[in-house]
């Protein structure tokens, strides 16, 4: 229920994506998020909710065992549009990811929810009550006859089926504090001293001796307060946030920064965002141990940002290695300097690959072109040309040593195959796809080691291979590299490196390929003038004729 009205919630799932979707019945609006999952992303299991003045608090237990929390607002800007909301991490492992028989979740109140479910992968089920505020366990109870995964909270009793009966048990959360939550609250008094009230009723008070005069006199001290409280200018929520960055936790800024970006739009939205990178970039010199990757990158996907407004972030990023924020920032930003692009790129092609397999990379722009061409397949298009070049092909060229030609096989299995790595390829292609002056490029370049230059090199032969494959040259997948990006890269390379390229012995074979493409796209284009010459003088032999009606048959020869 929100506000007295109901409000329907419900998730979906579709390749691995989930969406939540929020049905409001008295105003008949219906509207969608997609749910991003962030780093950890799994299958969710359960859910449930909670309602406060401004969001509702969504909260999902999934299959690793840790429960996340989405907020949505409750008056979105534009209910009809698709929206996008982050899930954060609330708590982590508060049972085993392989449990039997599915656990469940439900909100208790605004600091507690309850788990159902085994905490270790070896022990029994158990009913977990859970402090997310401060993150710690409150109170548990062990059920050896197993449950169902089905649990209920209404009315401060918790349903649940325990074996074969329905299981009721009372439970009220109390005030969650610091103290409560570590187990360290004490309710003891003195022996003398009397329970003072924790309300104070000001009509009783007026029997005790004084107490017409104290009620009318703590009656005026409340009115002047309330007009004092009153008169006091509200602080914009940007100042609250920038305060709050300068002090709480990683996870109390994500959870505010979520809060913050979930109201309208103003027209200074770009600058406050940009004020907030700055405040959180300045705490993450102050301390070497604070930095909030998850909030610079909900900050970076709110699409106003751009280098000049927040040059600092990607020399913060470079420092870190973080190749996740690099590539939202090759992404979106229109502004980048090539001496940070170039930056950008060796760290791409020196960071190794067991570091980038546990980091979250967008792979939209790698589709399967990166899997390696079975060995039949390969066979029955030996003798094929794609789109005018045939890999395979050898020509006859004084420069080029015997012993490449006299290995055909090797050259073969070389350009059928990514020389990179998926989550590498994705790196690369934000490279390819970010904008450059080639006069400011080229001397960056030229500082990048001989052999990353060569795994470059064959990379974007590799992809020029792949678009040689269809007649559209293009490659598949969602923002693909172009031909024409492939192609300028390769000679922005040659350009800068070849004399240090042509020195390297790994890389005769790649020069060699190279040198046979170029030869191959000459004689294409040149093929190609031909057949546009011949085209443009049958269209001026038709402009010439008359239009008599008469129907004739013309054969056309071209050579």
């Amino acid at each position: 229920m929100v506000f007295r009205h109901p409000v329907l919630i419900f998730i979906s799932e579709k390749h691995g994506n989930y969406f939540a979707y929020v049905q409001k019945f008295n105003s008949r609006i219906l509207s969608k998020y997609t749910l991003l999952l962030g780093e950890e992303k799994s299958v969710i299991q359960s859910f449930s909710t909670s309602v406060d003045r401004k969001f509702i608090s969504l909260m999902s237990l999934s299959a690793n065992g840790c429960v996340y929390e989405t907020l949505i607002p409750i008056h979105p800007s534009d209910p009809e549009k698709k929206q996008r909301v982050v899930q954060s991490l609330l708590l982590k492992s508060v049972v085993s990811g392989n449990a039997r028989s599915g656990a469940a979740l439900t909100v208790l109140d605004q600091d507690h929810v309850a788990v159902l479910g085994p905490p270790l992968p070896a022990s029994k089920e158990c009913l977990s009550i859970w402090n997310t505020k401060f993150q710690t366990l409150q109170t548990s109870k062990e059920l050896p006859q197993g449950t169902s995964g089905q649990l209920w909270y209404y009315g401060e009793n918790l349903f649940m089926l325990h074996g074969k009966f329905l299981t009721v048990i009372p439970y009220k959360c109390e005030v969650s504090s610091l103290a409560g939550a570590l187990g360290k609250l004490k309710h003891s008094q003195d022996p003398g001293a009397h329970a003072m009230p924790h309300f104070v009723n000001w009509e009783t008070s007026q029997g005790c001796g004084h107490g017409s005069q104290n009620s009318e006199q703590s009656k005026r001290i409340l009115r002047r307060r309330k007009i004092e409280v009153s008169v006091q200018p509200e602080v914009p929520a940007s100042t609250q946030l920038l305060a709050t960055i300068q002090k709480y936790s990683e996870k109390h800024i994500e959870v505010e920064l979520r809060k913050f970006l979930a109201f309208k739009r103003t027209p200074e939205f770009h600058t406050i965002i940009g004020d907030v990178i700055i405040g959180l970039l300045g705490r993450c010199k102050a301390e070497p141990s604070f930095y909030p990757r998850n909030c610079l990158t909900q900050l970076i996907q709110t699409h106003v940002l751009s280098y000049s407004l927040c040059p600092g972030l990607m020399e913060a990023a470079l420092e870190k290695a973080d190749v996740q924020i690099l590539q939202l920032c090759l992404q979106q930003f229109p502004d980048i300097p090539e001496s940070v692009t170039c930056a950008c790129l060796k760290i791409f092609l020196s960071i190794g690959d067991d570091s980038l397999q546990e980091t979250d990379i967008n792979m939209e722009s790698v589709s399967d072109y990166t899997d390696t061409v079975q060995d039949g397949e390969m066979e029955e298009q030996s003798g094929i040309l794609q789109n005018g070049f045939n890999p395979e092909e050898e020509d006859n060229c004084e420069n080029c040593s015997q012993e490449l030609i006299e290995k055909p096989q090797t050259s073969t299995k070389e350009s059928t195959s990514c020389p990179v790595t998926p989550k590498r390829a994705a790196l690369l292609n934000s490279v390819l796809h970010s904008a450059y002056s080639e006069t400011f490029l080229l001397p960056h370049l030229k500082d990048i080691p001989a052999q990353h230059i060569t795994l470059f090199l064959q990379y974007l032969y590799f992809l020029y291979l792949k678009c040689s494959e269809n007649a559209t040259m293009t490659l598949p997948g969602i923002h693909p590299p172009t031909l024409n990006q492939i192609m300028d890269w390769i000679c922005l390379l040659l350009d800068a490196n070849f004399t240090v390229v042509v020195m390297i012995p790994e890389a005769k074979r790649l020069l060699l390929s190279l040198y046979k493409f170029v030869k191959s796209q000459i004689n294409i284009c040149s093929e190609l003038n031909k057949i546009e010459a011949s085209f443009r003088e049958l269209q001026k032999l038709n402009q010439e004729k008359s239009n008599r009606g008469l129907y004739s048959i013309e054969v056309l020869e071209l050579f």
